[in-house]
């Protein structure tokens, strides 16, 4: 009984009772986010549309997204984090009924880009929140615990969505808006706006150039030149592209090799199960090591699991390499997360957070469409590219874990000092930004 204390203590311990609402929201949330997965099938089936038009359709979904997640970010820093979360799960609860009612399918595919951007914008702002109210030696496990109510929900969207479709189109698009909107309710009754509005905040001077530019005012433009920033951002980048291999390329490739879908469908619930009942054990493996380290090692499973498929040719083996590469997300969760909130400053988190999310969408197209050229022409060699490509990002990690340290270290002592903490776009010190700074208002 002492053991399972500890266990609990250590993986959701200490955690404020708003993070546990948000947590609630975020499985809400996923689990009722199932209507957009059947889209194509629903374009094809139930509106008569090509497979080309679906394709397109689809498309704009995701293009959406792309724009969703920057305007969720920059809303977030300036409506506030909770009016952002809010509008978007209003808005997009009404824009699932409109869909479930439309017929035509130029309004679908309109209606549909916009889903797109009213999906992603969220994401920035639930991050955001998470940072703004649990302490910073807490946040490993809150990540955790978001990262498991992420995929608990969709595991029970994937069970739902496929017995809604069966019965009901419109069943599947109105549950979809319900979910939504029990999500909206749940942070309006019990969670509070979490940014910190200071009554003044810098100019930012780049070291480069900055007597010929001038200062200018911290805004998404910082976060896209923070050189350090962008480096982590690059190296999520590459494991987004390894986790897209098991959507979009694996499926070819278990075909090729004379495998029934049914066999592709057992490696996905062996992953989602792993997850489900694993990631609750992680905090524990990884609390007490250096984060670099860990996304190194994690990334380091990834590229030996996705290389092995390369001899792949048996379930048996494909569910082994499918253990492998899924032990590695699990580690690379918590401390991907806690790493991006740390070097984004308090003023731009969520606008950091809106550029890291855009790996997901730049992924979601790159992994496809070169995977595809890789796997035509190269055959098994492509697992080979995959896996060294993940194990030169290993080595990046343990390379850029430095820098990173030492810029939090930098912005943790200006926090405390009361310094400006947002970090100068040049050439960083060894010991971190110093950037030159014009108070002015917001």
């Amino acid at each position: 009984m002492h053991a399972l204390r500890r266990w609990w203590h250590d993986t959701a311990g200490g955690l404020p009772a708003t993070f546990w609402y948000l947590w609630a929201g975020i499985l809400i949330n996923r689990a009722g986010a199932f209507a957009m997965l059947f889209l194509s099938l629903y374009l094809t089936e139930a509106r008569g549309a090509s497979e080309a038009l679906a394709g397109a359709v689809v498309g704009a979904y995701g293009a959406g997204g792309a724009v969703g997640v920057l305007l969720g970010g920059v809303l977030a820093d300036r409506w506030g984090r909770r009016a952002t979360l809010l509008t978007a799960h209003l808005v997009t609860a009404g824009l699932m009924v409109a869909l479930a009612l439309s017929r035509h399918l130029l309004l679908i595919a309109v209606l549909s880009a916009l889903v797109g951007v009213v999906h992603s914008m969220p994401s920035p702002a639930f991050v955001a929140s998470i940072v703004d109210m649990v302490p910073e030696q807490r946040r490993s496990r809150a990540f955790n615990l978001q990262f498991w109510a992420f995929n608990l929900g969709m595991a029970v969207a994937s069970l739902l969505a496929g017995v809604l479709a069966e019965a009901s189109y419109l069943a599947l698009f109105l549950v979809d808006a319900g979910a939504t909107l029990a999500t909206a309710l749940v942070i309006a009754w019990k969670v509070p706006e979490t940014l910190r509005r200071p009554a003044r905040t810098p100019r930012v001077v780049s070291r480069i150039g900055s007597a010929a530019r001038g200062a200018r005012r911290p805004g998404l433009l910082t976060a896209l030149t923070d050189r350090i920033f962008l480096t982590f951002v690059g190296l999520t980048f590459v494991l987004a592209v390894l986790t897209m291999q098991t959507s979009t390329i694996m499926p070819l490739a278990m075909r090729a090799d004379g495998l029934e879908p049914s066999a592709y469908g057992l490696v996905v619930a062996l992953g989602g199960a792993l997850i489900v009942l694993g990631q609750l054990f992680v905090p524990r493996l990884i609390d007490r090591r250096r984060k670099g380290f860990v996304l190194a090692t994690s990334t380091g499973l990834m590229a030996v699991g996705f290389g092995a498929l390369a001899v792949a040719d048996e379930l048996a083996v494909y569910l082994g390499a499918a253990v492998i590469w899924t032990v590695g997300s699990m580690l690379a969760a918590p401390p991907n997360a806690q790493i991006n909130a740390d070097l984004a400053p308090p003023e731009l988190r969520a606008r950091y957070q809106s550029v890291f999310y855009l790996t997901f969408p730049a992924a979601s197209f790159v992994a496809p469409t070169l995977g595809g050229v890789s796997l035509q022409y190269l055959g098994s060699a492509h697992w080979l590219i995959v896996g060294g490509l993940g194990l030169l990002a290993a080595v990046g990690h343990l390379l850029a874990g430095p820098p990173r340290e030492r810029r939090v270290a930098a912005l943790l002592r200006g926090t405390r000092h009361g310094r400006p903490a947002t970090p100068a776009t040049g050439p960083m010190p060894a010991g971190g930004p110093e950037p030159v700074t014009d108070p002015v208002r917001t």
